[in-house]
């Protein structure tokens, strides 16, 4: 697993990056700035620690597809870290086996610190070799279409 690390500053109370991050209020904004990482990406399930979550997108199939993990912790306007530990194809969730095993125990966290009004988010990432080009080039995009979003609504 390779580590990755992307910030953003953002001109935005905390408790509105936060909430537009992970769509607490209205789950588009969640879908907006991660339909850069597919135009049909969304979640299902809870942001609540412990809870089970599906990150998900449709294929070209018209299946759905993505990630099974889960909330490890969450610390309102603090922190929030996701551990990935299946993959969802064609509707099925698997757990196990040799393409699960290069991401299983992989984190996706995400830091929120508030100074004077400015929002500064970090988000930490383990992804397969791989996936670290592509990570690389859309995370950041990512990240700026949520700077858009809560500095303009």
């Amino acid at each position: 697993m390779e580590k990755l690390q992307f910030k953003v500053s953002i001109n935005a109370p905390v408790s509105r990056v936060y909430d537009f991050m992970l769509g607490i209020s209205n789950k588009s904004t969640y879908e907006q700035w991660t339909s850069l990482f597919n135009p049909t990406s969304a979640y299902e399930g809870s942001w609540d620690k412990g809870s089970k979550i599906l990150f998900i997108g449709i294929d070209e199939k018209g299946e759905k597809g993505g990630m099974v993990s889960r909330i490890v912790e969450n610390i309102p306007n603090r922190f929030v870290s996701i551990q990935h530990y299946g993959l969802l194809k064609a509707n099925k969730e698997i757990t196990e086996g040799a393409e699960v095993e290069k991401w299983a125990n992989g984190f996706e966290n995400y830091t929120f610190e508030e100074n004077n009004g400015i929002t500064i988010v970090t988000v930490d990432l383990d992804t397969t070799e791989d996936f670290v080009d592509y990570m690389n080039q859309t995370y950041p995009k990512a990240l700026d279409k949520l700077k858009e979003l809560c500095e303009n609504e």
